[in-house]
């Protein structure tokens, strides 16, 4: 019995295919700006001065980097509704998300603060820059810049784990696919589609975060201009200088050897 791929049935499926997409990528979109935001605070925090606030970030931070991402949005979903809260399937997915990311973003974010020179934070001090200030300019936004990167590959997980929200029935792209093959009964098509329309939301991610940074971080775009000016105003190497009287003896013994061959 021969099998062969088909894709035809899912043409009519297009539309909810993208609506499962601009879902998922606006789930991810609000998660990060609001978790990261949270994260951010929770790493001042954590790096404060108060022992009791520093121990419950920290608290936080173990719980939710310790415990599946499905068994939040359980307890978000299934846990409070038990306690009489009812949340939609997008408010409940969402939540659990920035919870999820917040944690990750303050330790990623936390690391990059201590990257910071201690004598750069009390030349700043001695400068008179206020508080603000300095956690504003001399130290978030350069350790940002180290840490980016590692945010940047976070905000594609949480990407990809918003699947997870298929199990509370929310309308993004896997339960709209568990859908589509249940009605098709095409499930390796319906999940190839799938695949790619996740790889597609995956370059696109990067492609924003990667706008993004180039747009925050100008200090990049000043030293790859510098280094572009640099390297076109170099002077072309010069070949190495040849003394004559060396050519001319190296010429003579080439000579002398080719006519005692000879």
């Amino acid at each position: 019995m021969g099998f062969s791929l088909n894709f035809a049935p899912l043409a009519p499926y297009w539309p909810v295919f993208l609506t499962g997409a601009w879902l998922t990528l606006k789930m991810t979109t609000v998660a990060i700006v609001v978790g990261v935001s949270i994260g951010t605070l929770i790493a001042f925090l954590k790096r404060g001065s108060n022992r009791a606030v520093s121990k419950a970030c920290s608290a936080y931070i173990e719980a939710v980097r310790n415990t599946p991402f499905l068994v939040q949005i359980f307890l978000l979903y299934f846990g409070l509704a038990s306690l009489g809260i009812h949340m939609p399937t997008f408010a409940a997915a969402v939540l659990a998300m920035i919870i999820n990311i917040a944690a990750y973003a303050a330790e990623i974010i936390r690391a990059g603060l201590e990257s910071v020179p201690k004598g750069q934070i009390e030349a700043a001090e001695c400068l008179g820059l206020s508080r603000w200030r300095i956690a504003w300019h001399v130290m978030l936004q350069p350790s940002i810049e180290r840490v980016y990167p590692a945010l940047t590959s976070q905000f594609l997980l949480m990407m990809q784990a918003s699947a997870m929200a298929s199990q509370i029935s929310a309308e993004e792209l896997t339960a709209i696919a568990n859908t589509v093959q249940s009605d098709t009964f095409r499930s390796l098509e319906t999940y190839i589609v799938v695949a790619f329309m996740y790889l597609a939301l995956s370059i696109l991610v990067k492609l924003l975060a990667w706008g993004f940074g180039e747009y925050l971080f100008k200090r990049r775009r000043i030293i790859r201009r510098a280094a572009l000016e640099a390297a076109r105003r170099r002077p072309p190497a010069i070949p190495p200088f040849k003394p004559v009287a060396a050519t001319a003896a190296t010429a003579a013994n080439t000579t002398t050897t080719t006519g005692s061959a000879s």
